[in-house]
């Protein structure tokens, strides 16, 4: 017999739903919650969800109002959504076949916000099911997007679409292939729909599958661009944006199927561009982004530049919407941070060995997570609204413009800044400030691409910009002073001392007195300005570090909360760049009481620990042994950090009621930790790590088995660091650390989702292996068999990014340090592929002992080289080792001549064999070794 609910329980349930959304009676809203809390863990509780927010009407005999029903309905949707994403597999089967049968209902209700949920409900269902749990569910959205019959309604066909949009952005993998004969690029036949939000979300749904190079996608294309060049003038703006945002995604996928249509997107880009509607003007401004930074299609452009470059500057001038919300001119340094203004930062990734450098921040502010408020996986309606947002803190068309006026100037140079001069010479002095304040964002924005053209002018330039520092507009003020942070290079770089004096000096004063200015969006402008001409400056900086040390306490007592943030940053970007000059007394007495106290004031839990901590570990390394007086207490309190926070993670993995502590703590304080056991005598770092026995190496442990990438990143390269600096305190650990680390090294490991992440953890793993072999020689050599198998493994595939080869090859090669014979009987295995990482790595002494270790294995067994001799012995002669400390180059210089003489008496024609190498490795190898 059908589940048939209980008229009670029904009426009870529908009261509790409807007062746990209540605003106005706090006491109903708090007992309900608890009564629902409690009604969890009734078996039947999603079937009279399911039933409930299905219902398009009250049920007959229970007593809610029809204007209450919608609330129930909705708090029903909304708690049985939760349920099957916290809960999934232990609901019964027979409910969620109540709740396959209900969803199909929501999708085709009236009421738009009960549509949405139902579609997040089958979302989260396929999430945590697969979406062959409910294979029937495509095939419903779609036979109700057909509408063959015409009987379908309007509401029925938005909420298919709407429900179709979210599944494809959770499954887009899976949803490439076919399905009964279905993709779900089939939905370009609903951009044929005569309703406006069917056509806008079935491209939204596709836009999830343009950057990808799919067969899907390969066999769709000719037609998805027919439909797409036919929806063009779509008389929606929404379908508009979504045929934007698809072009600029095929930049990508599918450049060759663009270019013979250039002419026309070129125009039909610039008239979205100049369209009233902000999302779809700023939607096509990313075309030009786009275009202009791909590798192949930016020369294309060059026709259209002079054509387009107009358009840009047009459209970074402030709109009179966006000067309305800006709020004018303000003296604000005194009032608090709202806690809004104060967004999450990530915390930095730790770098071990030979890492990629990693990039910067988009100097235009792109904000990566616009649809925060958002749940993952969700798209948001295409007719969402943009809010009352501060143009200053989104990404809007003028940010967009403006980086792509920076893209062009990259690419095209001289003729954009011709291009743009006219317009400089007029607005620079223009009377309006919006008009002025574009001008100093377009010189800006052309710094890096023109700087050559534009030199001849900033003698002129400079003194101007500096004027505007002062002008009475707070909004011209921060664009100055990020457009002067991108000319600070030309200024730091001049030689000549009187022009340094005459340009440089009033640059930089000029920037640190916008760092107190009464305005705290000034104020954060000429911090990153500041941050911006350290950069670039360098050890030129080292006359001035007093002035600029100085400035920087004095912000410490004037900033509120966001802007400290930023001051860290320049206090860390002038200890990276300035390094020991900061440890000189008069220096360091004024700079570290100001972030002493501010250690003292920040609690454990504060998010700002995340900048201090972060700018407290560059301070260490330019400090060294001076940052010995505030080493014990510091290093303490991280090690206590890193114990809460693990504590609080196994609290959560054991309650689903708590929420789980937020792993940047972790990642700044294990970095930290890296930063004073590098920076001291190795004497006062040994006496900290043991000082913080048995818990220092038992955390270090737990954190390189934690689940984030990010965390494990920077384990493995305080592991490297313990093995340099501190290794005798490490070395009991070793028997349970190592099959840790042997474990991260195994690539079959690494998931599809999470390549780079993992790669970042496997190259510091690799570099802290190489470093544990120098220290323990022959006590690897229970290891030998796991290390070498995985390095070779890394060195061998090709999917590996070059510089984690590169630490798995010196690893592989210290290992043979104090293992040569171990290793030997394997040589042939992997010396061509260890020859060939050596190569790409430049002189070092990480190379240095690697390339001496794997020699000694090459003595052990010389027959092996057969096949690899030639270039062994061409990688000897192209050796240059001339930045080393004597012993290592000594070592290495004794190492490779017994080699050599070992080959000389093995190989009978021996000047011979040499004369196959180049002349010049011929003349080197004779020159420097004794042939």
């Amino acid at each position: 017999m059908a589940w048939q609910p209980n008229q009670e329980s029904l009426q009870t349930l529908a009261v509790c739903l409807k007062d746990s959304l209540s605003g106005f009676n706090q006491a109903a809203q708090k007992q309900a919650e608890s009564m629902l809390s409690q009604a969890k863990a009734s078996p039947d509780i999603n079937n009279y969800l399911a039933y409930i927010f299905s219902s398009p009407e009250p049920p007959a005999g229970l007593a809610v109002a029809p204007n209450d029903w919608h609330t129930v309905r909705s708090a029903a949707a909304l708690m049985l959504k939760n349920n099957v994403r916290a809960d999934y597999k232990d609901i019964p089967e027979a409910s969620l076949t109540l709740i396959k049968l209900a969803v199909p209902l929501g999708i085709q209700d009236k009421n738009s916000q009960i549509r949405n949920l139902a579609g997040n409900i089958a979302t989260e269902m396929i999430r945590r099911g697969g979406l062959y749990s409910w294979p029937e569910l495509l095939q419903e959205l779609l036979k109700l997007l057909s509408n063959e019959g015409g009987q379908i309604s309007n509401e029925a066909q938005e909420g298919a679409i709407a429900a179709m949009a979210k599944i494809c952005e959770d499954n887009t993998k899976l949803l490439e292939r076919e399905h009964n004969g279905q993709r779900p690029l089939n939905l370009i036949q609903a951009t044929k729909s005569p309703l406006p939000r069917v056509r806008a979300q079935a491209l939204t749904a596709i836009n999830v599958f343009t950057p990808r190079k799919s067969q899907a996608m390969l066999n769709s294309i000719d037609d998805l661009l027919q439909h797409l060049f036919y929806l063009a003038e779509d008389p929606v703006s929404d379908v508009r944006r979504q045929v934007c945002r698809a072009f600029v995604r095929l930049v990508e996928t599918r450049p060759d199927k663009l270019v013979p249509h250039l002419r026309g997107l070129v125009e039909y880009i610039i008239s979205q561009q100049k369209n009233e509607d902000e999302d779809l003007a700023c939607e096509a401004a990313e075309f030009w982004l786009s275009i202009g930074e791909h590798d192949d299609l930016w020369q294309n452009l060059e026709p259209y530049v002079q054509k387009i470059i107009p358009v840009l500057l047009d459209c970074m001038v402030y709109s009179p919407e966006d000067i309305a919300m800006l709020g004018g001119a303000s003296d604000d340094e005194d009032e608090e941070d709202k806690v809004q203004d104060i967004k999450p930062h990530a915390a930095p990734t730790a770098r071990g060995g030979n890492e990629p450098g990693q990039e910067g921040a988009n100097a235009y502010d792109k904000l990566a997570g616009m649809d925060e408020d958002l749940e993952e996986g969700e798209i948001g309606d295409s007719d969402e609204e943009g809010g009352d947002e501060n143009p200053d803190e989104k990404w809007t068309l003028r940010k967009c413009s403006a980086a792509a006026l920076d893209v062009f100037a990259t690419d095209f140079g001289a003729s954009v800044f011709n291009c743009i001069l006219p317009y400089l010479q007029t607005n620079l002095k223009h009377q309006d400030w919006p008009h002025r304040e574009a001008a100093v964002l377009a010189l800006g924005a052309v710094a890096e691409g023109c700087m050559d053209v534009v030199v001849p002018h900033l003698p002129e330039l400079i003194p101007y910009l500096i004027t505007l520092l002062e002008d009475p507009e707070p909004v011209v003020r921060t664009i100055t002073c990020w457009t002067l942070g991108r000319y600070s290079a030309w200024a730091a770089n001049l030689r000549d001392s009187a022009q340094k004096q005459t340009y440089f000096v009033p640059l930089m004063d000029g920037i640190l007195r916008k760092m107190i200015d009464k305005n705290k969006k000034v104020q954060e402008a000429g911090a990153s300005a500041m941050a911006n001409l350290e950069e670039k400056a360098g050890k030129h900086l080292d006359p001035y570090c007093g002035p600029i040390i100085q400035q920087f306490v004095l912000c410490f007592s004037k900033y509120k909360d966001k802007n400290r943030w930023v001051l860290y940053d320049c206090v860390q970007t002038l200890a990276e760049h300035v390094g020991p000059t900061l440890a000189r007394p008069e220096f360091c007495n004024q700079l570290m009481p100001a972030l002493i106290d501010r250690w003292h004031k920040v609690p454990d839990q504060s998010r700002e620990m995340f900048p201090l901590l972060e700018c407290l570990s560059y301070v260490a390394i330019a400090l060294g042994d001076a940052f010995t007086p505030f080493a014990e207490p510091i290093f303490g309190r991280c090690v206590n950090v890193i114990h809460q926070n693990l504590e609080q993670t196994m609290a959560a993995n054991n309650n689903p009621e708590y929420d789980q502590p937020d792993k940047d703590f972790l990642v700044t304080s294990l970095d930290l930790l890296s930063a004073i056991i590098q920076a001291l005598d190795d004497a006062k770092a040994v006496k900290l790590v043991q000082n913080s026995q048995p818990a220092f190496f038992e955390l270090l442990g737990f954190c390189m088995e934690d689940p984030t990438d990010e965390v494990q990143q920077s384990a493995y390269a305080l592991l490297g660091d313990c093995s340099k600096f501190v290794f005798e305190q490490l070395k009991p650990f070793l028997p349970s650390i190592l099959p840790i680390l042997l474990k991260r090294l195994d690539l079959e490991n690494i998931l599809d989702e999470e390549v780079e992440g993992s790669f970042s953890v496997v190259n510091n793993a690799c570099w802290s292996a190489g470093e544990i072999s120098m220290q323990y020689g022959s006590g690897m050599a229970p290891f030998v068999p796991e290390v070498l198998q995985r390095c070779v493994e890394i060195i061998s595939n090709p999917g590996v990014p070059p510089g984690v080869s590169e630490n798995a090859a010196i690893a592989l090669g210290r290992l043979g340090l104090g293992n040569s014979e171990l290793l030997a009987p394997h040589l042939s295995k992997f010396s061509e592929e260890f020859l060939k990482a050596m190569d790409e790595i430049d002189p070092s002494e990480e190379k240095a002992t690697a390339f001496r270790g794997f020699s000694m294995v090459v003595a052990q067994n010389p027959q092996a080289m057969e096949k690899d001799l030639l270039r062994f012995f061409t990688a000897i002669a192209r050796y240059r080792d001339l930045k080393l400390q004597n012993p290592i180059k000594r070592d290495l210089h004794e190492v490779l001549q017994n080699v050599l003489n070992i080959y000389r008496q093995l190989i009978p024609q021996f000047n011979n064999f040499i004369a196959q190498l180049q002349p010049e490795d011929q003349q080197a190898l004779k020159a420097t070794y004794a042939l």
